[in-house]
């Protein structure tokens, strides 16, 4: 191991050591119970919040393939802050809801919500299995993803399969002791880290390869126009179409993820989630850089071989090892703060829902607020265990399949896509029933798998995920309005009020 590699392995080390500490740290004096674990015990204020959602937006795919999507295709990365940020306008109105909603029953997951609603464990089993299947392979993608950052900033040093099992650990360890509070101030250093980092390289990469953005915004006019107009380079047919509806249906599926969900939990009020609304589209800004880097990579690397490694083959080509190490460890924890979420929610949904007994959605057996302390720490390690058990999934995937299951991930927004009307739509509609629900759900996710089996995503340009929702949504409102309209059922829990 040369020089370069010690300074980037020792930097690296001191940074995982660091972010277990943190999320440890960050549990002191906190209750042992589910809902602190969960979200928090819902007392985030405006500025955890911000960063713990922030901290889930810009993942490892943003350095990685926001930089390999602008190298290889071009004009179609710009999806990404497009959806992001229509999706935080959307969470404007759909954030607060679901927070009322959820404190008013003392809810916290989208399986709790649905449940709940409908009055049926087996709906927020459904739920709970559904979600799980389309959220592994994001788990997975960001173990992967912190591979291939730690095996470049480390100067292929640490292997890729080496670095994919220490994303594992650090991030189970940190969050079953802490829970969500820990991935929330783990999420301070990390977006310190990814500021620091981005508004460095906007600025030097351009200049260092080039004249800076100036002559790159020429140059890309004049070389490669195929890469700034739709449907970009060799994208696949991701023309202006795609983007739209793409946009649409990642704009509103954002809003009832189970990590976002977890999010607008653990916020003290809706206000602050209003506010979180306002702020965080600014932060899709950063999401620019790694696509200027990128590029920059297609005039300074026009052979590269890996476009995922675009960024950072440019910064370990130009940079001395110890910027190399910061830069690497902004990367490796952009994977770790999403990948701890991820699993933390996977947990959630099952800990309660499947394996905890309910939330007491049926009144013959009442409990939700009358949880006791023993049913509420019992329900807490079946989370625990269930958060060990996703993970190792994913560890193993991206150890033995690498790439069986990521193709998986393209799917996982459409699948989740197909859990809108359930979790969501069914709380402004109070007519829908538990026949139409289910009936919607399965028919959209039947719809989705066969326009992908088949080789049709996108048809006719349309993203699949949004043909299979309109499908959804269809089936929905008929089989609910060819049943009888189902008596009002009075609310079994108090309203909690707004705070100011």
């Amino acid at each position: 191991m040369n020089g370069s590699a010690v300074i980037a392995t020792t930097v690296f080390g001191l940074a995982m050591v660091a972010t277990i500490l943190i999320g440890v740290w960050s549990a002191r004096g906190r209750s042992k119970g589910l809902t602190e674990w969960s979200v928090s015990s819902r007392g985030l204020g405006v500025l955890f919040i911000w960063l713990l959602m922030a901290g889930e937006t810009y993942t490892s795919f943003s350095f990685l393939g926001a930089a390999g999507w602008t190298y290889s295709m071009g004009v179609p990365i710009l999806y990404l802050v497009a959806y992001l940020t229509v999706g935080f306008a959307v969470a404007y109105i759909v954030g607060p809801a679901l927070w009322t909603y959820a404190g008013r029953h003392h809810l916290i997951s989208i399986a709790d919500i649905a449940e709940f609603r409908f009055r049926s464990r087996p709906i927020g089993i459904l739920v709970a299995v559904v979600a799980t299947v389309f959220l592994v392979p994001y788990i997975q993608v960001q173990i992967q993803g912190m591979g291939l950052v730690v095996n470049a900033m480390t100067y292929g040093s640490v292997d890729l399969h080496v670095a994919a099992v220490i994303s594992f650990v650090v991030a189970e360890v940190f969050i079953l002791v802490s829970g969500l509070r820990g991935s929330a101030w783990v999420s301070v250093l990390k977006d310190v880290l990814v500021i620091l980092t981005v508004v460095f390289l906007v600025v030097y990469i351009p200049l260092h390869y080039l004249d800076g953005v100036g002559e790159l915004m020429t140059r890309m006019v004049e070389e490669r126009p195929q890469w700034l107009t739709f449907p970009g380079h060799a994208s696949g047919g991701k023309d202006s179409l795609w983007f739209v509806s793409t946009v649409l249906l990642n704009a509103v599926t954002i809003t009832i993820f189970p990590t976002t969900v977890a999010g607008y939990l653990s916020a003290k009020s809706p206000n602050a989630l209003r506010r979180n609304a306002i702020l965080l589209p600014w932060y899709q800004l950063l999401l620019f850089v790694p696509m200027i880097v990128g590029a920059v990579a297609l005039f300074a690397l026009p052979h590269l071989g890996n476009p995922d490694l675009a960024l950072y083959s440019l910064v370990t080509d130009s940079l001395p090892s110890g910027v190399v190490a910061v830069i690497g460890v902004a990367g490796a924890l952009s994977a770790i703060v999403p990948m701890s979420v991820f699993m933390l929610s996977i947990g959630t949904l099952w800990g309660r829902t499947v394996l905890g007994g309910g939330n007491g959605s049926d009144p013959r057996h009442p409990r939700g607020a009358d949880r006791g302390d023993s049913d509420d720490v019992r329900a807490k390690r079946l989370s625990q265990l269930v958060c060990v058990i996703a993970g190792l999934i994913a560890l193993l995937g991206s150890l033995f399949f690498a790439s069986t299951l990521v193709e998986l991930s393209v799917l996982s927004y459409e699948g989740l896509a197909q859990l809108v009307p359930v979790v969501l739509v069914a709380l402004f509609w109070p007519r829908m029933t538990k026949a139409g629900a289910v009936s919607g759900m399965l028919v959209g996710l039947a719809v989705m798998t066969v326009l992908w089996a088949s080789d049709n995503d996108p048809l006719y340009g349309i993203n699949g995920g949004i043909i299979a929702f309109a499908a959804n949504l269809l089936v929905t409102v008929v089989v609910t309005l060819s049943e009888p309209a189902a008596p009002a059922r009075p609310t079994p829990a108090p309203a909690v009020k707004e705070p100011r």
